[in-house]
């Protein structure tokens, strides 16, 4: 089964992850910065604010469970599966959540709140 995971070229931390993702990841794993797309800019803020990862045509994971389902693409993929675990998910989602909203308004100086385009 193949995907593509949309990221952020434009955050640091992002472009760091992609660049070990790319490293070790399958053929079946697609890597898209956002920036490089001709999505509507509505649809680049959408993407922009959290992690988006396309399993299947208009079918999408987000956030850390496109993260860990991105991370699968690899040999180690199992290391990050124990996060989604119901005793950790709630925290794990909530911490990612608090993360992706300020890095948001942090790059594209933006409230996600307002539904500001970048």
């Amino acid at each position: 089964m193949s995907a593509v995971l949309y990221y952020d070229g434009l955050c640091p931390l992002c472009a760091k992850e992609m660049r070990l993702l790319r490293r070790w990841k399958s053929e079946a794993l697609q890597l898209v910065d956002i920036h490089a797309t001709d999505l509507s800019q509505a649809e680049k803020a959408k993407r922009l604010q959290v992690l988006h990862l396309e399993i299947s045509a208009g079918n999408y994971l987000l956030g850390v469970e496109a993260s860990v389902a991105a991370w699968s693409y690899t040999s180690f993929g199992w290391i990050l599966r124990p996060i989604q675990w119901r005793v950790f998910a709630p925290c794990v989602n909530a911490i990612y959540a608090r993360w992706a909203k300020r890095r948001y308004e942090k790059l594209y100086g933006c409230s996600v709140a307002l539904g500001c385009e970048p």
